[in-house]
């Protein structure tokens, strides 16, 4: 059927995306009084959401017709988490301490547990608020939910397309996941901004946080450099690289698998997409412990995110701003998901008596990813907001994996 919105051309409304993601940057980056209000309130990934699908609900552009979603998932994605993942140090993060670490698997945990929990509960309450049946079923929106969580943009793109999840229904995700996050993000700030009281409370030594702020400080004098176009060449060779031998391992896997044991599929482990999110991050990270990792010394997350945002905009055109009011609901679910994520997260803080710091980070990194946590981190102090990056650079290496865990957790409490 012939598309009946007003501009019908890829290239056109790529175009038209790529505009809206420099106003949503801009404006994000100016020191207006106004603009800074604004995404105080308003994220703006969310922004990046909102926008694209304004212009579809209108009927200027038709996500739904359009190539460039497809183009943005298959090629973009994998190269972003490529180029987000490569930079994960592990031997760097080891360094943090074992506090830093326990605090952000807990919130891992916390997270992954969390949403089966969630359903289970409300569940209980509101059978109907659970249920649903193919790419509606609720439980399968939840793990694009588990995937921005646990990872970020990428994993929670991943997910959608690893466990089908109808577009109506992701809407509806979109929304619960920002508002919650969100919600969430306050309160760590709130409590970053009384540290000394909260610290107090759990008995916790803080002397590792000095030495922190010192390795990061140095770390960012000897490595940091203005990229040349050489830089650029390498970085986009190593991630559109990674993706295109994904693609190639993967079409061969799928198959093979489904032909061999098509029991499987329930696992979505006859899905080749599954297979190329899944090569590509496993790949990124062997690299991460080679010399291929100083392209992030030149800025490699930035380009990986700045094909994530496209993605994230290719998104957005699919939207049906109508479907956010009609599921009230998935907002318990979502509060509840989180109420376990923090209680758990607290309790943990208490029992290893770790600094605030450690847990509204550890916490960020998960919950916020890469475009949040940095920002927790900076709180305490500016030169902390790489720590907060490094981890939320963690999440997204196992944000793929612990998102499908969670799904498949979620998918047997659903089914009763």
């Amino acid at each position: 059927m012939e598309s009946q919105a007003l501009i019908t051309n890829d290239a056109v409304v790529l175009g038209i995306l790529l505009a809206m993601l420099a106003f949503v940057f801009t404006t994000h980056s100016s020191q207006k009084h106004f603009w800074k209000r604004f995404y105080s309130i308003i994220p703006s990934i969310f922004v990046c959401y909102f926008l694209p699908s304004i212009f579809a609900t209108l009927g200027v552009i038709d996500g739904e017709a359009s190539n460039l979603y497809f183009v943005a998932s298959r090629y973009l994605l994998p190269t972003s988490l490529v180029l987000l993942t490569i930079s994960v140090d592990i031997p760097g993060i080891r360094r943090l301490g074992p506090k830093a670490l326990i605090m952000f698997f807990t919130g891992t945990v916390g997270i992954l547990v969390g949403g089966p929990v969630a359903i289970l509960i409300v569940g209980t309450i509101a059978p109907e608020a659970v249920g649903g049946d193919g790419p509606a079923a609720v439980w399968r929106g939840l793990t694009t939910v588990a995937g921005s969580w646990i990872g970020g943009g990428a994993n929670q793109a991943a997910m959608k397309e690893v466990f089908n999840v109808g577009d109506d229904l992701f809407s509806s995700m979109i929304a619960v996941d920002v508002v919650v996050a969100n919600i969430w993000m306050a309160v760590l700030l709130f409590m970053v901004g009384r540290a000394k009281r909260i610290d107090a409370w759990l008995g916790a030594d803080t002397s590792a946080i000095d030495d922190l702020r010192q390795r990061v400080e140095e770390h960012e004098r000897a490595h940091a450099r203005i990229p040349a176009l050489t830089d650029v060449m390498q970085i986009l060779a190593v991630g559109f690289g990674v993706t295109a031998v994904s693609h190639f391992l993967a079409d061969l896997i799928a198959p093979a698998i489904e032909s061999a044991a098509p029991g499987l599929a329930i696992y979505n482990l006859t899905s080749q997409f599954f297979w190329l999110v899944v090569l590509a991050t496993t790949v990124a990270l062997v690299l991460s412990y080679t010399r291929v990792r100083t392209i992030e010394h030149a800025g490699a997350s930035k380009i990986g995110s700045a094909c994530l945002y496209v993605l994230v905009a290719t998104i957005g055109m699919r939207m049906n701003l109508a479907a956010v009011l009609e599921r009230p609901m998935l907002f318990l679910i979502g509060g509840v998901w989180m109420v376990f994520h923090a209680a758990l997260m607290l309790g943990v803080a208490k029992a290893i008596k770790a600094p605030v710091f450690f847990m509204a980070v550890g916490s960020q990194a998960n919950v916020g990813g890469a475009a949040s946590a940095p920002i927790v981190a900076s709180a305490v102090h500016p030169a902390l907001a790489p720590v907060g990056a490094l981890l939320a650079v963690l999440g997204y290496a196992i944000g793929t994996y612990g998102a499908y865990v969670c799904g498949q957790l979620m998918r047997v409490v659903a089914s009763g």
